[in-house]
């Protein structure tokens, strides 16, 4: 196992920069997962860890050796892409054992390796057939194997679930993070699913038109996201965003541009009229006699809740309640926010207003 560290590294195919200083320290051992919408920058990093992407500027380091300048088979590391890439004409042992051979390991050991990876995955019995008579969750098992037997210091994956319908991508997730928590092999993932990322980092890089926004564990990005894109960006459904200001005079609260009126903490310390955005997660709207009153647009039971689409004067706002709830499009219902739970932020620059206490 290695730390891995990402010291200013700087990305550009000529004139075009894709990656803008990017600073990262993995610790030995961790899990982390880096996120982002697609074209972030995400995937040409984690193939510059690889190595198969040059490095523009800055340095990557494994295990405290700098890698830069290093060929990809000789920085100890393994990945498993987002297609599978299992040779069709071999075994899943022929498959799995394929670098050992290649490095001319003996046998002996080749046997041992893949026998103790095909435990670990429960492929033992699947060891004598092709990639074609397997399903797609045991060709990527398939394909991690291929990467276990290596013992390399550092697992690197691209999007290996991306291919997998919803409900086997559940089961890989949670096959993944027991993956990691027996072999303990310090970890970068990259996906674009932040339900992935929530559910399996240990730490989570949030990664943005090519610079990094925020880096955490799940819930300190969920409880405390830094600005507008990580509270945009992590959790689902989506946190309520609502533009407008400060009251100009008056008891303190928020004004929408769309006119909705809405309470403010006692800890708010800017400017009256000052232009704010106003965060709540849907499941921090509570159903309540008194509040903004909404106009109901959508229902969507789920079982464990329901997910109420409404609009509160010209704004749109989501809520999450877990008690059955008889309404239909056009009822009028209010709904009070957990001032607890309130996030603010900057208009102009995005950024988290922090409590002043």
């Amino acid at each position: 196992m290695a730390s891995v560290s990402i010291t200013n590294v700087r990305k550009d195919y000529g004139q075009l920069e894709v990656l803008h200083g990017v600073d990262i320290d993995i610790r030995d051992g961790e899990f982390v997962i880096l996120v982002g919408p697609s074209g972030c920058g995400k995937s040409t990093l984690l193939r510059m860890i690889a190595g198969l992407e040059d490095i523009s500027s800055g340095s990557i380091s494994i295990g405290g050796r700098v890698v830069n300048d290093i060929a990809p088979k000789d920085r100890d590391i393994a990945m498993v892409f987002q297609s599978y890439a299992l040779y069709p004409h071999m075994t899943v042992e022929a498959n799995m054992g394929f670098s050992l051979k290649l490095a001319k390991a003996p046998q002996e050991e080749i046997r041992r390796r893949v026998s103790e990876a095909a435990q670990i995955l429960g492929l033992e019995k699947l060891l004598d057939r092709h990639p074609r008579h397997l399903s797609g969750g045991q060709r990527q098992r398939v394909a991690m194997g291929r990467a276990i037997v290596r013992q390399p210091q550092v697992f690197l994956f691209d999007e290996p679930l991306s291919n997998l319908d919803a409900k086997l991508r559940v089961q890989m997730r949670s096959e993944i993070k027991q993956l990691h928590q027996r072999l303990k092999t310090t970890t970068i993932y990259v996906t674009h699913d932040q339900i992935e990322a929530m559910t399996m980092a240990d730490r989570i890089v949030v990664m943005h038109d090519g610079v990094v926004e925020q880096i955490g564990s799940p819930l300190e990005l969920y409880d405390r996201p830094a600005n507008l894109f990580v509270a945009s960006f992590i959790g689902s459904p989506g946190m309520n965003l609502i533009h407008g200001r400060v009251s100009g005079s008056g008891p303190i609260e928020f004004i929408g541009d769309g006119g909705a009126r809405l309470p403010l903490p006692e800890w708010v310390n800017v400017k009256r009229d000052a232009e704010i955005v106003y965060g709540i997660r849907p499941e921090h709207l509570t159903l309540a006699d008194t509040g903004a009153e909404t106009e109901v647009v959508v229902i969507e039971p789920t079982g464990s809740e329901t997910q109420i689409f409404a609009r509160m004067s010209n704004d749109e706002m989501l809520a999450a309640v877990r008690e059955r709830v008889r309404v239909r499009p056009g009822d009028m219902l209010r709904f009070r926010p957990d001032l607890n739970k309130l996030h603010l932020f900057d208009a102009a620059t995005g950024q988290r207003l922090a409590p002043t206490g």
